[in-house]
């Protein structure tokens, strides 16, 4: 008999190699039907895992996380027997779980299309129907390469001799059999609910130099109820798309004979940005901030000392020659921002310093992973850097954090979750006792707040530790917007000082901060919030006035001029069009406010005010009407 020790510290003593399932099973029939994988020690197996001695065993369910990505890995080897059924000479390359499902990538004589995937669809029905084990087994690492070598399988092939370990893992379910680590679902008959999504094209190894593969998108859920829903949320999501409402908004536009990656601002859209960019100013002023402007070049030694050359290269864009120097344009703006502090002498007085910027990077992104503003080549950046004695750092995160979630309130993001980025396993710069003791900073600034957290092990800057906070949109989604980060290593490569009370000199902290990230992946984003129906206070254009009939015309132009008058954004329909057709084209452009006029308003002075999305009508006098909308300008609703 053997000690098996659960989650909430009972043991119980089975015999020796029992399986994961035989656990499960000894401490309730409900909870070894609804099993997939166990925990033993820390680490994921399947269920038919026998114990060899005493261990710490966790029964992992379609509830835990664990659990839902080893559905969807499990539903991507399905999703790739079905493809080698219907299309033997395709050769497999990897297939993993992602966050809202799965994928595989094939190489193909011909690619597939969408118009594919039913068929692919019918063939996984099929295979699930059957309830074909997953059966794993392990080979030495050379027969496996020349199984799969034999096969035709010759990516499977190279990522073994990659590997370069003694012996892999393979995994059978039905004729189809793959390289993988697992665990895997016991049979193909527990996938409950799955659905292929799209086809899409990719690098083999996500290298442009490689071939060009097919790539299959999916998704799976523990229930049908699930799947319905995530489906309905793709839906939506679709009509929300910012690229596609950037087209029929007329917001922005990108242009390949300009360049891949780079966005084109349209007046309605330049015009959204710019109020977006004012409010930024306006608050920042309020708090503290000064701002600075910075160059779009610098030599190499600046990135050299920074370390953006040896840990950020690889996205920076290749140097210029400047009178026989090598000079990059910038990713970052960081650099210029401690330049620009050791230009005078600092006290511990002065101290905080907070410098902000509105500041233009380039990046080097790869073409398959361009998408509309959500990732660009060229970017404007809600650059601050605060420069701060020790003691205060603790308290400075603390009203940071305040400072982004009046923003992010202001946008209408109610919903959060929080996370602090520890130091990368490699590629980072400084001494470890300085990343612990930022990392402390980031977990206390964020205990005292009485904020709850996750840890992001490895996901910090290759400078310093950070916390990233995400949203959730209108639909449920999650999305990454700012960020706070310490650094006690670029004032130590760029030797800055302040000169502390007793006259020595004193090593500031920095601190990077974020608050909306990229101005343009924010605004992707705020358009999706919204569904290109901005609040009026950052609507591009706040109302239209609409005639029925051009008898009204000049009361018409007169209520556009005192609304401008008042700093409203409003323009003047006065096509001979029928009202109906009015009335909808102002729909579909989202504008917060038409107002209709006719014969009895232009009498008495009076404006039928309709609100985007409603089909009823209010009238008010234009005193009402301007006293309303300022309202909401002022609240910033």
């Amino acid at each position: 008999m053997i000690d098996i020790t659960l989650p909430d510290g009972s043991i119980k003593q089975l015999p020796e190699g029992s399986t994961i399932l035989e656990v499960a099973a000894s401490i309730g029939a409900g909870l070894a039907k609804a099993a997939v994988a166990g925990k033993v020690d820390g680490e994921l197996k399947d269920l038919g895992f026998k114990l060899a001695g005493p261990a710490a065993v966790q029964i992992v369910t379609f509830k835990n996380p664990e659990g839902l990505e080893i559905l969807r890995h499990s539903t991507s080897h399905l999703m790739a027997a079905a493809v080698k059924k219907l299309y033997p000479a395709a050769q497999v390359t990897i297939g993993p779980a992602i966050e809202t499902g799965f994928y595989y990538d094939f190489a193909m004589d011909r690619p597939l299309h969408d118009e594919d995937l039913a068929a692919i669809e019918e063939a996984m029905r099929a295979l699930v129907a059957s309830g074909q084990a997953f059966t794993r087994s392990e080979m030495p690492s050379a027969e496996a390469e020349a199984l799969f070598k034999g096969m035709g399988e010759n990516y499977k092939a190279e990522i073994i001799r990659d590997l370069a370990q003694p012996t892999v893992s393979l995994y059978k379910v039905g004729d189809f059999l793959d390289l993988c680590r697992g665990p895997h679902l016991p049979a193909s008959d527990k996938v409950p609910a799955f659905k292929l999504l799209n086809v899409a094209g990719a690098y083999w190894r996500g290298d442009e130099k490689n071939a060009m593969l097919t790539r299959v998108y999916g998704t799976a859920f523990p229930s049908q109820k699930e799947l319905d829903a995530h489906m309905a949320q793709i839906e939506e999501a679709k009509k929300r798309d910012h690229r596609r409402l950037g087209k029929e908004l007329d917001l922005f536009s990108f242009h390949e004979e300009g360049g891949a990656g780079l966005a084109y601002w349209h007046p309605k859209g330049a015009m959204a940005r710019k109020l977006v960019e004012d409010f930024w100013r306006e608050e920042h002023i309020k708090a503290g901030y000064d701002f600075v402007i910075s160059p779009h070049i610098g030599k190499a030694d600046l990135w050299e000392t920074s370390g953006h050359l040896g840990f950020y290269k690889e996205s920076m864009y290749s140097p210029m020659d400047i009178d026989g120097q090598e000079y990059f344009i910038k990713p970052m703006n960081c650099p210029f921002h401690l330049m620009i502090y050791k230009t005078g002498t600092r006290s511990y007085r002065d101290l905080p310093i907070r410098y902000s910027e509105l500041g233009t990077v380039y990046r080097y992104e790869r073409s398959g992973a361009l998408h509309g503003l959500l990732r660009v080549r060229g970017f404007t950046q809600d650059d601050s850097h605060i420069f701060v004695r020790p003691d205060q750092l603790t308290g400075e995160i603390g009203s940071l954090i305040q400072f982004v979630f009046f923003f992010l309130n202001t946008f209408q993001f109610k919903e959060y979750e929080i996370f602090v980025a520890t130091r990368p396993a490699k590629d980072y710069v400084g001494e470890d006792a300085a990343w612990e003791a930022a990392t402390s900073a980031l977990k206390a600034a964020l205990d005292a707040q009485g904020l709850a957290y996750g840890v992001d092990e490895g996901g910090g800057a290759f400078y310093g530790p950070k916390i990233d906070i995400k949203v959730k949109d209108s639909i449920g989604r999650m999305w990454q917007i700012s960020t706070i980060q310490v650094d006690f290593n670029l004032p130590e490569r760029f030797d800055i000082h302040y000169i502390a009370e007793d006259g020595s000199r004193k090593r500031p902290v920095m601190i990077h901060r974020a608050m909306l990230g990229s101005l343009e992946r924010f605004f992707a984003v705020l358009t999706e919030h919204f569904a290109g129906a901005f609040p009026v206070w950052m609507a591009p254009l706040q109302a239209r006035i609409l005639t029925i009939t051009n008898a009204v015309d000049g009361y018409a132009s007169e209520l556009m001029k005192e609304l401008k008058a008042k700093g409203l954004r409003v323009e003047a329909d006065l096509s001979p069009e029928k009202i109906n057709a009015k009335v909808r084209d102002a729909q579909m452009a989202k504008i917060p406010y038409s107002l209709v006029l006719g014969a009895k308003e232009a009498e008495k002075g009076l404006v039928a005010v309709r609100r985007y999305g409603q089909q009823e009508s209010q009238v008010m006098t234009k005193e009402e009407f301007i006293a309303q909308i300022q309202a909401e300008v002022r609240e910033r609703r």
